[in-house]
């Protein structure tokens, strides 16, 4: 699979990706969007900072970029990227279907997107997907599984993702919402001619949501290819939002908070990759020391005392506005 392609890196960044969400778009969830983004979030601007993101991470050792079709135009700003620089060759691609983004590139609009995990929706997107991405796409998955989601038990979406992994597209999901361990395990019961459908998981885990920790031990103990999202808690660990723990451990090792945030991550025995969500250059530089930090017992015992109730973490979630 793909992601073997990763184990083979030399680099220490090597475990730390880039998700393209925060830039592929003009309004998201993440906390300090204003002072990061600015007022001029057009097309051609946003199209240059995540080109200008790319171009750092690929030359700081990140090898896996993370977008989905409803990251606004996130597919198109990596396509771009790779068109040119063809002598690129040595990423991984993964993208995500399921969500429909409804914006049309305001901030205020009334939905951002629309999620339907139906045959329809896959056969469309993947064909919005292959137009840009052609043979570089090396994951797709689905979008923000739930335990209701019907893609968990949609028989024929099932041989559709089949049909498409014999062809050499690895198939994975994302998750969220407080039972994301539920649907993790409803995922790896699904099979399609005996052998298990699903090759990664995406979740979300931190500091303050570790509720899927045990899932995803299980999900890698099976063989599937883990990948973290939302390790910074959409902001809420990062310089000027963290917690005191956080800030306290981030001065002893004399690096930022989003640093000591993705390690903690990083430090989990099941963890692939972890995507950094920066919309600065300067933020993924401060993301990608994460490869170097070493927490002792006791800074990880203060850490891990940070976890929410699971209701209580993506109810507040809920409640962040898009800005």
């Amino acid at each position: 699979m793909p992601f073997a392609r990763l184990a083979t890196a030399t680099t220490p960044t090597r475990r730390i990706g880039l998700g393209l969400a925060a830039v592929g778009r003009p309004g998201y969830i993440n906390l300090g969007r204003d002072h990061d983004l600015g007022e001029d979030r057009g097309v051609e601007t946003l199209r240059a900072r995540a080109h200008e993101l790319l171009d750092a991470a690929h030359a700081q050792g990140v090898r896996y970029f993370d977008v989905a079709r409803s990251y606004g135009r996130s597919e198109e700003f990596l396509a771009d990227w790779l068109h040119g620089r063809p002598d690129i060759d040595d990423v991984v691609i993964g993208s995500k279907w399921g969500y429909t983004y409804t914006a049309g590139w305001r901030v205020d609009a009334e939905a951002h997107e629309v999620k339907d995990h139906g045959v329809g929706t896959y056969e469309r997107q993947r064909a919005e997907s292959a137009e840009l991405f052609g043979d570089r796409l090396d994951l797709y998955q689905i979008h923000s599984v739930t335990p209701d989601s019907p893609a968990l038990t949609d028989k024929e979406l099932h041989a559709r993702l089949a049909d498409a992994a014999a062809q050499g597209l690895s198939v994975g999901l994302s998750t969220s919402g407080p039972a994301q361990s539920d649907a993790i395990r409803a995922a790896l019961a699904v099979t399609v001619g005996g052998e298990p459908l699903f090759r990664t998981v995406q979740a979300t885990y931190n500091a303050l949501e570790t509720s899927a920790g045990p899932a995803l031990a299980e999900a890698h103990a099976a063989g599937l290819a883990v990948i973290v999202k939302e390790g910074m808690a959409n902001g809420r660990l990062a310089a000027g939002h963290a917690p005191g723990a956080v800030r306290d451990v981030a001065e002893e090792t004399g690096l930022g908070a989003d640093a000591i945030a993705l390690a903690l991550v990083l430090r989990q025995p099941w963890t692939g990759v972890v995507l950094s969500g920066a919309a600065t250059v300067d933020q993924l530089a401060s993301n990608l020391h994460a490869a170097a930090v070493d927490l002792d017992e006791d800074q990880v015992a203060r850490l891990d005392a940070l976890a929410e109730e699971p209701a209580a973490y993506w109810e507040r979630r809920a409640r962040l506005p898009w800005h």
